[in-house]
């Protein structure tokens, strides 16, 4: 087990921005920054940085925060959010999140807020605590990483918001056309300890993130009598495989998505491991194949070797404790409302 960081109240948090020093965005995000660390009594370093400058900076930043007892603070979508991530993790300094992005799910899952000036306000009161973060071959995902229709999802996604706007109904728009003239599949020979299978499907999602599966309707499998459920940040990540439908079924398919049903569709299998090494079989002369992760699309040597990593990554968000007090006070400030 990774040594939880130290942080100097003292230091500088080590900001990267994925934008252009500037622009008017990148000037709006400055001051949005600057003014909630001052109300806060903090001192930060802002980094900006152009997408394919985004990791050397993320990397420089905490190179930096470990020397300096700090956190590197990554200000953006899923994309931006994974690459600090993996410099973070890889130097082991705290990690903490101003997001701004479409969904969310991974500053959502540990409690903060889609306000930017709310989240880099209370960035000074929060502890780094162990997140659980997965990886397929060398790259750290903290939400998911897939195969397949997926991938092709994500690039025709960011085709329509380039023409549309980011909403999350564009969003949704360019998913069902997708889905719909879904035919490429996948053939896959697929390794989970002494348990080996081939299998034929559209898609292989490994999902890192309780509450994206929970609205996907992907919810843990029962283990054992004794045993309850297990959900992801556990020790575990879940796969789901999508099997080879025609037209009509992938309508379903989405009306189950949609209700956040899809565990329950029968062209859908979900299983959990703690391991997977995935062969799929390469058209002649293809070295890689195409994979997705934290909204981010690229290619990868086969095989793909997906599994959980024993060192956490160490987050800067409010401790459990404090959440519990929080609400426990709440409650009782509505109640006295209530009997007035």
């Amino acid at each position: 087990m990774a040594v939880c960081p130290e942080i100097d109240p003292e230091s500088p948090l080590q900001f990267v921005i994925n934008g252009a020093a500037g622009s008017g965005a990148a000037d709006t995000k400055r001051e949005i920054i600057e003014a909630a660390l001052r109300a806060a009594g903090r001192v930060g370093e802002l980094r900006f940085s152009r997408p394919a400058e985004l990791a050397l900076v993320a990397q420089q930043a905490a190179t930096q925060a470990v020397a300096t007892r700090t956190a590197v603070v990554a200000v953006g979508g899923d994309g931006t959010l994974n690459t600090v991530a993996q410099a973070a993790h890889a130097a082991g300094c705290a990690m903490g999140v101003v997001p701004q992005g479409t969904f969310n799910y991974f500053a959502r899952t540990h409690g903060i807020p889609a306000d930017p000036s709310e989240a880099v306000r209370l960035l000074s009161g929060w502890t780094p605590l162990p997140v659980q973060v997965a990886a397929v071959n060398d790259r750290v995902f903290l939400v998911n990483a897939s195969l397949g229709l997926y991938p092709e999802l994500l690039e025709d996604r960011e085709a329509y918001k380039a023409r549309f706007g980011r909403s999350r109904w564009v969003a949704f728009w360019a998913a069902s056309i997708t889905l719909l003239r879904a035919q490429r599949q996948l053939r896959l020979h697929i390794e989970q300890g002494a348990v080996v299978r081939d299998v034929r499907a559209l898609t292989l999602f490994v999902g890192n993130n309780r509450l994206q599966l929970e609205q996907l309707g992907v919810r843990p499998q029962l283990r054992a009598q004794s045993s309850p459920p297990r959900a992801p940040e556990e020790g575990h990540i879940t796969a789901v495989m999508l099997r080879p439908i025609g037209a009509w079924s992938m309508i379903r398919l989405m009306l189950h998505g949609a209700m956040g049903t899809l565990g329950e569709a029968q062209s859908v299998e979900h299983f959990e491991f703690e391991h997977l090494v995935v062969r799929p079989t390469l058209a002649p002369g293809r070295r890689g194949v195409k994979v997705a992760f934290d909204g981010e699309v690229t290619r990868m040597r086969a095989p793909l070797d997906f599994r959980v990593l024993s060192k956490p990554l160490y987050l800067l968000m409010p401790h459990p404790h404090d959440t519990a007090a929080d609400a426990a006070i709440d409650a009782v400030a509505l109640n006295k409302g209530k009997g007035r």
